[in-house]
């Protein structure tokens, strides 16, 4: 038997209980085969020489919006602004360039870093020389825009009604400032998407193409098709073409934005009332493009204080008249929403941040098994940003699989911190408490909404420290096989994939990560500093930048790497 790719001369982390450790490996046909005996002697189409380098599973993201990420690379960037003078800086410099006419889309603000404070769209009207603004800020759940943008929305009309599940902000003389909360940000989407099929499919290329430079194989699409999170309403397209022409560069997993799903007929004994054409549903694809949960958003944002909680945020300057933030839409109507894609056969992803959505989404969750057994579905719930200590049990007691994303820790704890305060932010964004129950924890990054490489993330996991060194609920830290094992494995389990994805044995698929350092014997305060020295999908080098692999001759031993991989990073 002659292999597609041998891995040789390796620290390889296989995450197998049974065979933790190996130096090589076999892939045939984009599968394990087999572990140093099992490969012995055996030749190789390709060989990757890791030359003593720490091979790992392929890092799986299990909640991400692709596409969106993909499409900010183009657009203007305002994550550095420190001020809103910064922002209508960066604005004023970037429409310089632009038409008349053309809008200034922009992306990455955030409020917290220019104290406290939201660009108006007066001043944003100056900067642009009226053109259209739209500027998204980093968590997803608010944006601002200026005056044209709120005019053709009519905004500015007398007797306008903010959106329900939305607010659209007003200053102090009562006029709209431009600040468009949840689901008031259609005001401004509808001027500008659907965006083209090939438009989206140029963003999956840039954003998968820089997801392998950090070692990810895997990522869950965190929403799509439909609501203020899908790009167009035939986004299942755009990934096909990407796939189709070889801009899909590693394995995505779908969920459909629950605004998609519509009544079915069916034979009354399926049970099937709400879906998508044809009857799809989650696990509809195969190991490169698959259809997951459906995505359900129950409340807003922890860092716009809109996120539904039981007890005040900590100082409401702007939700003065919503201290507890609020639901998207009638509680009622979304537990009917997540029982009848239950029933239907969906897997559930509820978007829940504040306790009093985890609440929510909980309850519906529980109905939803008590009107339809389905023994094995793991619903999950979406960030699970505060989870007071006598919710875990429900969690789980339902099964119900938490999906926190642990890279908001350093990016954006302080500001969390201090909507929550010292007696809630031990229960945010928890780790080891649900561990401890027994519960799948995937790696996941929320990525635009922040930094998502893989590696800090893990290091976060470990060591819980905020921006500015202040630890942040540490008592939630695990250790780095732990942090290790949520990215890989608990992401697999997670997302459906388990004995498929997340460990490096036979019958797995082949994708893997190639390391500079071992994430479980480096210093925890450098796991984040560990670099990717290769990334294969499926058994297929899709990045090796230090040229580890080497297609052997026809006859006699495989080559030499011209360029040895650098040594471990590891502390005694």
């Amino acid at each position: 038997m002659q292999l597609d790719l041998l891995v040789r001369n390796a620290h390889i982390r296989t995450l197998d209980p049974d065979r933790p450790t190996a130096t090589a490996l076999g892939v045939l046909n984009g599968v394990v085969v087999g572990l140093d005996e099992d490969v012995a002697g055996l030749g190789a189409r390709k060989v990757l020489d890791a030359g003593g380098a720490t091979v790992v599973p392929g890092f799986n993201d299990a909640h991400c919006h692709t596409a969106w990420f993909g499409l900010n690379l183009t657009q203007l960037d305002v994550s550095t602004a420190r001020s809103v003078d910064d922002v209508y800086a960066a604005v004023a410099a970037h429409a310089e360039g632009l038409a008349p006419d053309a809008w200034v889309l922009g992306a990455g603000l955030d409020h917290n870093n220019c104290g406290g404070r939201w660009p108006h769209r007066d001043a944003l009207d100056r900067a642009a020389g009226g053109r259209p603004v739209w500027i998204k800020h980093t968590s997803g759940h608010a944006c601002v825009v200026n005056t044209p943008v709120l005019h053709a929305a009519g905004a500015l009309a007398d007797g306008f009604q903010d959106p329900d599940g939305g607010v659209v902000s007003r200053d102090e003389h009562g006029r709209p400032d431009g600040l468009l909360e949840e689901t008031a940000q259609s005001l401004a989407q509808r001027q500008v998407l659907p965006y083209p099929v090939e438009t989206v499919a140029d963003a999956v290329d840039a954003a998968t193409r820089h997801y392998l430079t950090e070692g990810v194989t895997s990522f869950t699409e965190a929403g799509i098709g439909g609501g203020w999170i899908g790009q167009t309403p035939v986004e299942v397209a755009a990934y096909q073409l990407a796939r189709e022409s070889g801009r899909l560069h590693t394995r995505a997993q779908l969920m459909a934005a629950s605004d998609v799903l519509h009544p079915l007929t069916a034979h009354t004994d399926d049970d099937i009332t709400l879906g998508l054409d044809l009857g799809m549903r989650t696990g509809f694809g195969d190991d490169t493009l698959s259809l997951g949960p459906v995505k359900i958003f129950l409340d807003g944002s922890l860092l716009g204080r809109t996120a539904a909680v039981t007890e005040p945020f900590c100082g409401c300057p702007h939700n003065e008249d919503r201290p507890t933030g609020y639901f998207q839409g009638d509680a009622g109507s979304m537990t009917d929403l997540v029982v009848a894609a239950h029933r239907s056969g969906w897997t559930v992803a509820a978007h829940a941040i504040g306790d009093r959505a985890v609440d929510l989404a909980l309850d519906a969750f529980a109905r939803a098994h008590k009107e339809r057994s389905r023994p094995g579905v793991r619903h999950r719930i979406e960030h699970a940003g505060v989870v007071r200590p006598e919710q875990l049990a429900r969690f789980a007691e339902l099964g119900v699989v938490p999906v926190p994303q642990h890279n908001f820790l350093h990016t954006f704890g302080d500001a969390m911190a201090a909507a929550l305060g010292p007696e809630r932010t031990p229960w945010s964004y928890r780790m080891r408490s649900f561990l401890d129950l027994g519960l799948p924890v995937p790696g996941s990054s929320d990525r635009p909404v922040a930094p998502g490489a893989p590696l800090p993330a893990i290091q976060s996991m470990v060591v819980r420290l905020t921006e500015t060194k202040v630890p942040y609920g540490p008592d939630e830290g695990v250790p780095a096989l732990a942090a290790l094992r949520a990215w890989t494995e608990g992401s697999a389990l997670a997302t459906g994939f388990g004995g498929r994805k997340g460990r490096l044995a036979p019958g797995y698929l082949a994708d893997l990560t190639v390391l500079d350092g071992d994430p479980v014997r480096t210093d925890p305060d450098r796991i984040g500093a560990i670099g990717v020295l290769a990334t294969v999908v499926g058994g297929d080098p899709a990045h090796d930048p230090h040229h580890l692999t080497r297609t052997p001759a026809r006859h006699g031993p495989p080559s030499a790497p011209a360029t040895p991989a650098a040594p471990p990073q590891e502390t005694p």
